[in-house]
């Protein structure tokens, strides 16, 4: 596949945008939560889990601990009970158990509204921290990349690097700053309901002239 000028990847990018915000005007971040730390807690859970099978443990889970106090006061044995549905549980709960005790002791129990801040703590990484940002805060650091994302921007030849890094910082060079938290959700939703790994389906989708791969059918 040929390569396009940054000039050019940057106009079809912009028609990308302009469809996924037409197909998609209502996508948002579908881990359910009503504050900062749900969001945070909710996203350290997320990990090789699903949005559906944490929503479900965290149903339940904002509601017995709604404070950073409430997670670092329980024990280990505690959290892990409480959210041992999901992959990863030990780890999961070490970790959150660690970052609300760094949230109380560097942060007043508040969760951070910087990358550097956020990153420091157990658990979170630049993905996890770009979440928070964005859609609690509302704040741009960054553009998402899960599973989704790294996908079909390859399907799409928006990026031909294998790394969540190196496949932001391509975004972030294609995609205007203030659509970089709605331009994962747009991709996100369109990978899990148009796109998908085995079958995606080429024929209806919204933005197949714009994408190399779909244009040939969708062989990747």
């Amino acid at each position: 596949m040929p390569r396009e000028s940054l000039a050019t990847k940057r106009a079809r990018t912009g028609a990308i945008l302009d469809a996924l915000r037409q197909t998609y005007p209502d996508a948002h971040c579908e881990l359910v939560h009503a504050s900062p730390l749900e969001l945070l807690i909710a996203t350290i859970l997320s990990a090789q889990c699903t949005d559906k099978m944490v929503n479900q443990v965290t149903a339940g889970l904002f509601q017995q601990y709604c404070s950073a106090a409430d997670y670092a006061a329980a024990s280990q044995e505690e959290l892990e009970q409480a959210i041992q549905r999901l992959g990863f549980f030990r780890n999961k709960a070490r970790s959150i158990r660690a970052c609300c005790a760094k949230l109380i002791g560097q942060h007043g129990g508040e969760v951070p509204r910087t990358m550097e801040a956020l990153q420091a703590l157990d658990g979170v990484g630049r993905k996890t921290a770009n979440v928070v940002l964005g859609n609690a805060f509302g704040i741009n650091e960054g553009v998402v990349v899960d599973t989704h994302v790294a996908r079909l921007s390859t399907r799409l030849d928006l990026t031909r690097e294998k790394t969540p890094e190196k496949i932001e910082r391509d975004l972030m060079k294609l995609v205007p700053r203030e659509d970089w938290t709605p331009f994962s959700h747009w991709l996100i939703w369109h990978g899990r309901r148009r796109c998908s790994a085995r079958k995606p389906d080429c024929a209806g989708c919204e933005i197949r002239e714009l994408c190399p791969t779909g244009r040939t059918g969708g062989e990747t």
